[in-house]
């Protein structure tokens, strides 16, 4: 069947040059347009005359004009090239099109990935983004998810993983209530409020180790699940939370947290990027993933700054 189509078929540059001499009913105006010479046109347009054994142009007048079969074959030509035209463009925009479902850690899809998806949008306008605030490796086997980023170790076997930010931590807390409690030594934390993004308490305890605090009394702290809901209550006067240099950057820079010592200590996990081997070739899936790595470089924000360096660097240097 391909070979008897592939027989009956005239050459394709025949039959581009006809249909451009056809739309301008010109051989001039078809020359210019296809970058080629006069006599290159009418070369190509006497060749498929030749090859169906039909005239297709009325010779002899200024303007081309098309013979009754001419009229007949334009249609089809013309339609054919312009589901060409539709083929190569869908082929070459599919990365631009389409929905992703992504999954985020809660406090990252908060304070870092909302907060730039203009410049996504801009990029990607046709590409509709579904967003959920989860940290559950599961999501990674889910058919109805294409990317999620997580916070942990790295070992989700069976997918594709790539590291995206390795963390500092440190204490945050809100004007107000370093106004009102001033936190100058460790001994101060004994007055506030410990808030945990974690449900065992384990990134203090890495902190307050590093700080040599670790018999430190906590007569009061709360734990959140989530360093979302830990950093919120931050900002909200609640107590002292554990900041970190991606999702507190920005609220730091801005003076609605701050950072009362002089201490950070890397976190136990890292912000990872992951998907299923079979999604990470999906051109939709790359650029998503290159520009969540691009604006990573592009926005990286100055070491926060403390308000008491001499409190712990001491300690620190031991």
């Amino acid at each position: 069947m391909r070979d008897f189509m592939t027989n009956r078929l005239p050459p394709l540059n025949p039959l581009r040059a006809f249909e451009a001499a056809a739309r301008h009913a010109s051989v001039s105006a078809a020359a210019r347009e296809l970058r080629v010479t006069h006599g290159a046109v009418s070369h190509q347009i006497r060749a498929l005359e030749e090859s169906l054994d039909i005239v297709l142009f009325e010779r002899g007048g200024r303007r081309l004009k098309l013979t009754a079969a001419g009229a007949l074959l334009l249609p089809a030509v013309t339609q054919a090239f312009s589901g060409i035209a539709a083929a190569t463009a869908q082929m070459r925009r599919p990365a631009t099109t389409g929905n992703l479902t992504i999954t985020c850690v809660p406090a990252l899809l908060s304070f870092w990935i909302v907060p730039r998806l203009a410049s996504f949008t801009e990029q990607y306008p046709d590409v509709t983004l579904n967003l959920a605030a989860s940290n559950d490796p599961a999501q990674l086997h889910s058919q109805d998810v294409d990317v999620c980023i997580l916070y942990g170790d790295g070992n989700w076997p069976d997918a594709w993983t790539r590291l995206w930010s390795n963390l500092q931590l440190f204490p945050v807390a809100s004007p107000t209530l370093l106004n009102s409690r001033p936190l100058r030594s460790m001994r101060d934390l004994e007055d506030h409020v410990l808030l945990h993004g974690d449900r065992d308490g384990r990134e203090w305890n890495t902190w307050l180790a590093a700080a040599e605090g670790a018999d430190f009394p906590r007569r009061r702290q709360h734990f959140m699940g989530d360093a979302r809901f830990s950093t919120e209550a931050a900002l909200h006067g609640q107590g002292v939370a554990l900041g970190d240099t991606i999702t507190a950057a920005k609220l730091i820079a801005e003076g609605e947290l701050l950072v009362p010592f002089d201490l950070g200590v890397p976190a136990n996990d890292a912000f990872y990027v992951a998907c299923r081997h079979e999604m990470r070739s999906a051109p939709i899936v790359r650029v998503f993933i290159d520009w969540l790595f691009a604006s990573l470089e592009a926005d990286r924000l100055p070491e926060p700054t403390s308000l008491a360096r001499t409190v712990l660097r001491g300690r620190q240097a031991k």
